[in-house]
């Protein structure tokens, strides 16, 4: 009577696993794998960009130029640094789909200059809101212009070096 128990709590979980839906990890998206994932060295101060947030905040936000790709799968993979004004920084590796204006932290930097991979990262909305938007300022000013992505690196360096495109950034609700 157990083994039927069992097998009737497992066969849905596999057969859940296998449909064209399912996301483990960095797994399937409209019937495509994810390009893997391959943390970037991690980020110097010399290769940091800086870009302005149109929202008060007590932080500096900063692109690592050398970070900065774009996958085939089309997600543009970026280091983010948020520095404090007491110099205590905040840094993550994220990915960011254009097109369905969504995000993704696959790492945290520590301490000892290393990174440390996030479990079970999942797929989040961009939104518009104070405690985001460096990632709405990334994706409607430097990465994602006009509703489109990047297609090089190089374009994603030169936005932050110019200070963005030519769209404004959103109006960050409190």
């Amino acid at each position: 009577m157990r083994a039927w128990f069992a097998l009737a709590l497992i066969v849905p979980l596999v057969a859940l696993a296998q449909s064209p839906g399912f996301d483990e990890g960095r797994g399937e998206r409209d019937g495509k794998l994810e390009a893997p994932l391959q943390l970037p060295p991690y980020p110097k101060p010399e290769n940091y960009l800086p870009f302005e947030l149109n929202v008060t905040t007590p932080f500096a936000f900063f692109v690592d130029a050398k970070s900065i790709s774009v996958a085939a799968d089309g997600v543009v993979r970026y280091t983010v640094i948020a520095k404090s004004a007491d110099g205590v920084l905040n840094i993550s590796y994220e990915g960011m789909r254009c097109a369905e204006r969504e995000f993704r932290v696959y790492a945290f930097g520590s301490n000892g200059n290393t990174w440390v991979e996030v479990r079970n990262s999942k797929w989040e909305p961009i939104r518009s809101e104070k405690r985001n938007a460096q990632r709405a300022v990334l994706h409607s000013d430097y990465f994602c212009p006009m509703s489109g992505n990047i297609a090089t690196a190089e374009q994603g360096v030169r936005a932050l070096r110019m200070g963005g495109g030519s769209a404004k950034s959103p109006t960050i609700g409190y």
